[in-house]
């Protein structure tokens, strides 16, 4: 019983200071997702010490992050990511080589190793697509053109950021399969095309026989059901869990309104999704910060990391506007939690050293913190991107009623 109560208590402070420090943030402009990181910072060891990196608490976390994907995925019909297709490819393409080609080529410069400095630009690659996301449903933009760009991109861009590393890994034990590479890359392209094109058609076909299931909410059931399954095939192939959620709520995307999926997914992503964001703070350690000669090199990375993005992402949206390109660009910078993986691989392996590995965390946690709060500022407002759907529905019932003849 001790320990179980130990347990909620570690949770009640994690949901409760989480959503605290993002009402905070929200009175004053910010978005509450930098609240939940800032809270769990606060927490974690390096401060109070009141919340711990356990396994129960990773998995948690893990959980609440595939529920928010699952969530956004319900909010982005396929249609509108093929919409942008060729754009998000080049996005996350350029986006990927240059932050990559910027972290190598400085780490070789201030005299590090081959594979140090691979790692640390394998690190500056993949996007954080939980932490944009968030931030784009939060301010009612999923549904702009740049959001659309962002998302398709960020998919894509987590599937060539663990090719990055499987190469860095490969490279740190002296064996490189190129065909295991190739037929992890063929997995993960495959299941994604697999998903997006297919996907919202298969359960469209299965309509009828969801519609006669006796089970209360039976196709929000199926739902879970799948993003649940597909989050562990992803994983099981060699992609991030968050990737298959997201394709889960993708997949249902067409069908959502029909089965109030969303009405039913929100509260389910509301009190799961802070988790994962507390204990993504948690996990920074600012002991690391005062190493010598550390902050100077992380301020670097962090401005390789920062400009590779803006720079590369910017770039690969062609045929945009400056501002979405902005928007893009941004909305590309969090590192988060695929960072730290990265991170993590290379301490585990011995390729890299402590001081390497706080470079890493620092470049995660500052593009983690700096883009919600810059990405408020150059997306537009909900009342200036367009009224949400259901609002131009009513708008459109209302002007029936006014046009139609009383009887």
């Amino acid at each position: 019983m001790e320990h179980s109560g130990h347990v909620l208590l570690e949770l009640f402070l994690m949901f409760a200071g989480g959503k605290l420090l993002a009402e905070i943030c929200e009175r004053v402009r910010q978005p509450g997702v930098l609240g939940e990181l800032v809270a769990g910072v606060l927490l974690g060891p390096s401060l109070l010490g009141l919340v711990h990196v356990t396994e129960l608490n990773r998995g948690i976390a893990e959980i609440g992050a595939v529920f928010l994907l699952f969530t956004i995925g319900l909010e982005t019909r396929p249609s509108d990511l093929l919409e942008v297709g060729w754009i998000a490819v080049a996005v996350a393409v350029v986006g990927v080589i240059l932050p990559f080609i910027l972290g190598l080529w400085y780490m070789k410069f201030a005299g590090h190793s081959t594979v140090e400095s691979i790692f640390t630009g394998a690190a500056m690659v993949a996007t954080s697509v939980g932490i944009t996301a968030r931030v784009l449903s939060d301010l009612g933009a999923l549904s702009t053109r740049a959001a659309r760009v962002i998302l398709s991109a960020a998919v894509l861009d987590d599937i060539l950021g663990l090719l990055v590393l499987a190469v860095a890994s490969s490279l740190s034990t002296g064996e490189t399969h190129y065909l295991q590479l190739l037929t992890v890359a063929g997995e993960a392209v495959g299941f994604t095309l697999l998903i997006v094109f297919f996907g919202s058609r298969v359960i469209g076909r299965f309509q009828p026989q969801v519609e006669k299931l006796r089970a209360r909410n039976s196709a929000f059931i199926l739902s879970i059901i799948l993003c649940l399954g597909l989050s562990f095939a992803s994983d099981y192939i060699g992609i991030a869990a968050i990737v298959g959620a997201f394709l889960s709520g993708l997949a249902f995307a067409d069908h959502s309104e029909r089965w109030k999926l969303q009405e039913n997914a929100h509260p389910l992503s509301e009190f799961l999704a802070p988790f994962f964001f507390v204990m993504l703070g948690v996990q920074v350690n600012i002991k690391t910060f005062a190493k010598p000669g550390i902050i100077g090199m992380a301020t670097i990375i962090c401005s390789l990391a920062v400009l590779g993005k803006l720079v590369g992402c910017g770039v690969g949206a062609f045929g945009m506007n400056f501002r979405d390109k902005l928007r893009v660009g941004i909305g590309m910078v969090p590192r988060g939690e695929v960072g730290l993986i990265v991170a993590g691989v290379g301490l585990t392996l011995h390729t890299i050293s402590d001081a390497v590995y706080s470079i890493v965390l620092i470049m995660c946690v500052v593009t983690t913190l700096i883009a919600p709060p810059f990405l408020r500022m150059v997306m537009p407002l909900p009342a200036l991107a367009g009224p949400p759907p259901s609002d131009l529905a009513r708008r459109d019932e209302g002007r029936s009623a006014e046009l139609s003849p009383e009887e």
